[in-house]
């Protein structure tokens, strides 16, 4: 009878993990099989935790004991899950949480205009116009027309009397020019500036009655240069930023030049009064005129037409006979630019009420004055 071999002291006969040795026991040997049996039976569970996967793919199947743990939130699946399925909160959003941000169509209601503050007063036809997104020209109404009317009729009355009682309808349109055109430029109360270019018309009438008649253009000439000086050295001395200094400098200048020439109807006096009475006249029926609510093309022209006919009205009870209708054309022409300038960026009932007025007849002064000495 053979016995087994012995083996060395440092040898384990005993198979590892459950796995046989290499054939070194007999095959019918009973250890043997104790050994493999419980190899084989781990292999189950083994291979069904490999096939769970733990992400959800297609075909995994978790086994029945964690099934009904990852029903709920309290388990310890949820907290033993990957970075990349919990929902990121600071580098990053979630497919889920970018989903729940986007807008549902049809699911919200659409938000409702934040309610318009209404006014407390009512608006003014300059707010309503630019309010509504209307033209910024708004043409004065019927009371500056009265007015300018009015204005040029105590003109039209005092310049046959010569150049002393036509002083004082002159110094008013220049004052209301001065204020008209600083308010039209939106500079309220510029008391200094509208001061400066009354004083400038005043000192370019007090030049007019001290020289002679032909010195007119010498003396508007020399007080426009004088107080352009004065206009500078006030801005100078402002303490204002320097866009606004500018912008006051030429409203200054624009506002004495045009001060200056409204002294031309001063000048033309005494040359021909009925020159004065002809173009004053010519204003007095173009501003009205233009009011009346005709079609934009047709109101300039009826209002021209007015004008000429006052002209001729003039010229037939006075000595200037039919050029009285060029007289009027032509001062009603310039009437017609002072309105229109002073109808210009949404003026105001104050602005209406100043440059509206004063700037047609203003703006006829050079005309009335050039063509009164060329008919003289």
């Amino acid at each position: 009878m053979l016995l087994p071999r012995r083996r060395g002291p440092g040898r384990n006969p005993e198979p590892r993990d459950g796995h046989t040795g290499r054939g070194r026991h007999r095959r019918g040997a009973p250890a043997v099989r104790r050994r493999v049996k419980p190899a084989i039976m781990t292999e189950q569970p083994h291979n069904a935790e490999q096939s769970y996967d733990p992400y959800g793919g297609p075909g995994a199947r978790a086994p029945h004991g964690e099934q009904q743990q990852t029903q709920t939130w309290d388990t310890q699946v949820w907290n033993d899950r990957s970075w990349e399925d919990r929902p990121r909160t600071q580098h990053g959003h979630s497919a889920t949480s970018e989903t729940a941000r986007l807008p549902v169509q049809g699911a919200m209601p659409a938000a409702e205009p934040a309610p318009v503050a209404e006014p407390a007063g009512p608006l003014t036809a300059a707010q309503q116009a630019r309010a509504e997104g209307r033209s910024p020209i708004i043409a004065p109404g019927i009371r500056p027309a009265a007015l300018t009317a009015a204005l040029a009729a105590l003109l039209a009355v005092a310049a046959p009397f010569g150049p002393y009682a036509a002083l004082l309808p002159v110094l008013l349109l220049q004052a209301v020019t001065a204020a008209g055109w600083y308010r039209l430029n939106g500079m309220w109360p510029a008391r200094q500036g509208i001061a400066l270019a009354f004083a400038g018309g005043a000192a370019a009438d007090a030049g007019l009655l001290l020289t002679d008649r032909t010195d007119a253009p010498t003396v508007a000439v020399a007080v426009i240069g004088v107080w352009c000086l004065l206009v500078l050295v006030l801005q100078l001395r402002s303490h204002s930023s320097p866009d606004e200094r500018l912008y006051a400098l030429t409203a200054g200048l624009a506002s004495t030049v045009l001060v200056v020439l409204a002294a031309g109807h001063l000048a033309a006096t005494a040359f021909s009064p009925d020159a004065v009475v002809a173009g004053a006249a010519a204003v007095a029926v173009t501003a009205p005129a233009r009011t009346v609510p005709l079609p934009p093309y047709v109101s300039p022209v009826v209002a021209l037409l007015a004008a000429t006919g006052a002209g001729i009205a003039v010229g037939g009870v006075t000595s200037l006979g039919t050029s009285g209708a060029l007289l009027g054309l032509v001062a009603g022409g310039c009437a017609l630019i002072g309105l229109r300038v002073a109808s210009y960026d949404y003026p105001s009932r104050f602005v209406h009420m100043t440059a509206g007025v004063a700037l047609p007849l203003a703006a006829a002064a050079p005309a009335v004055y050039l063509l009164g000495r060329a008919l003289a």
